[in-house]
């Protein structure tokens, strides 16, 4: 059987002027038409969209520059579920590189969705050098330029604020380009390549079976966070001392940090405490009982001879970090010490009140699965165009009383919670009489004399 063309193929008319029918080439003619005349990156577009389209685009490299010339900073999810407080959970890093050396400066390690404290966190750790024993080593110090992405968090008013007390610009990539950090990126594949999947309860794991793996039936004992936290920086510190890379010419990250005779820039001393700390604003004044802040009192053994006389402080903080604050004076802004929270509860308050807020979501879960199923309405199939018949149905009674156990809930959740009905009148008590507009006429009674 000889293979269609390539072209349409253009009946001629018959006898009565009717065009006759066009002849369809084969689907092995359409597949070649289309490998000719597409590019893998359209035809990627055709099955996943653009996303899958940018997989297939050429990017430039950046030149290679000094250490500190430029850090590059990226929220990572890992996927590994930790055991935290009896629960398991997916935790996040935050972490900077340098991007002229693939040396990491800084990490920080929540176990939750990380927010604008995290950035901060793992900032004061990438820009300190006093630890160099630690997963980081000598490596640090301000650097000439943050590239990061468009999330919320790192384009903050805190974060922008932090890097500019220290005139650390900041270059916000346009969203949807990992490419323009392809420094980060490619730590990120590393850690996922190189120590997530090597690591118990890898959620990305391969299964034998095509159907989505319950997690809740895997028997695999999970990591504790803290063991997690001490196996990434373990990670990190053989990152920089013991893993080599060809773009290094086979050096460590940590060698091709020693090796660079660019200056290294830190901050001044106290300084850095500060510069990632929020202020309020505000000044207030050192009570006996301490510092008066969002409604709780803060305290600290440096406050012995200090309150009285109306003296004037200010409060700098982490955000998010409520049990313990800065605080500074309020004229020259020198730094107090550290006060904390007066008041805390135990870990067995903490605690209670942990499985009270637990049990209240299953009871609010179950009431909203419940709720949904009631308001869920199922239909008749039809065979025929015609509108399908509810299956559900109610009775008026029905209908009535669901409609005024509504109303009830409804006036309970207006109500005063603590208005109360009064008493009874006493027996003994003389009740006002009623008047009426004729009585308002009357002239006033004359005074006894």
């Amino acid at each position: 059987m000889a293979e269609a063309d390539d072209t349409d193929d253009v009946g001629e008319q018959d006898d009565e002027g009717a065009p006759s029918p066009v002849a369809v080439p084969s689907l092995a003619t359409l597949h070649r038409a289309i490998r000719r005349d597409l590019n893998p990156g359209q035809r990627a577009a055709l099955v996943g969209g653009e996303r899958a389209r940018r997989g297939h685009d050429v990017h430039l490299r950046r030149p290679r520059q000094w250490r500190n010339a430029c850090w590059e900073g990226d929220h990572k999810h890992v996927p590994v579920e930790v055991e935290l407080n009896g629960e398991l959970v997916c935790p996040w890093v935050t972490w900077f590189i340098d991007c002229a050396t693939n040396a990491v400066t800084g990490a920080a390690i929540t176990p939750h969705t990380p927010s604008r404290d995290a950035i901060l966190a793992a900032l004061r750790t990438a820009i300190s050098r006093d630890d160099e024993a630690g997963p980081y080593g000598p490596i640090g110090g301000l650097p000439a330029l943050v590239r990061i992405d468009r999330g919320k968090d790192f384009l903050s008013r805190t974060v922008t604020s932090a890097l500019g007390a220290l005139a650390i610009p900041v270059h916000d990539l346009p969203a949807y380009s990992p490419h323009l950090k392809g420094t980060v990126e490619n730590l990120n594949r590393c850690a996922e390549r190189m120590l997530f999947a090597s690591l118990p309860r890898y959620t990305h794991a391969p299964t034998a079976s095509v159907r989505r793996r319950d997690r809740a039936k895997d028997g695999t004992a999970p990591l504790t966070f803290t063991a997690f936290v001490e196996r990434l920086l373990d990670w990190v510190r053989e990152w920089n001392t013991e893993h080599t890379s060809p773009a290094l010419a086979g050096r460590t990250p940590l060698q091709a940090w020693l090796e660079d005779p660019t200056p290294i820039e830190d901050p001044k001393p106290g300084q850095l405490w500060a510069f990632t700390l929020e202020d309020d604003g505000r000044a207030r004044t050192l009570t006996s009982s301490g510092v008066y802040w969002r409604g709780r009192y803060y305290v600290g053994d440096w406050m012995q001879g200090l309150a009285g006389d109306g003296a004037k402080v200010r409060i700098r903080f982490l955000p998010h970090h409520a049990h313990e604050v800065e605080v500074v004076d309020a004229v020259t802004g020198a730094r107090l010490g550290t006060a904390h929270l007066a008041d805390a509860a135990t870990d067995e308050q903490r605690a209670a009140v942990r499985r009270t807020r637990s049990a209240e979501q299953r009871r609010l879960k179950k009431a909203l699965a419940a709720a949904e199923k009631l308001r869920t309405e199922r239909f008749a199939a039809v065979t025929t165009p015609r509108t399908p018949e509810p299956l559900q149905t109610l009775t008026a009674a029905q209908a009535a009383a669901e409609l005024e156990a509504a109303d009830g809930r409804d006036l309970q959740a207006l109500a005063l919670p603590g208005l109360l009905p009064h008493a009874p009148v006493p027996d003994g008590w003389v009740l006002p009489r009623a008047t009426t507009p004729a009585d308002d006429r009357r002239p006033d009674p004359a005074p006894p004399a």
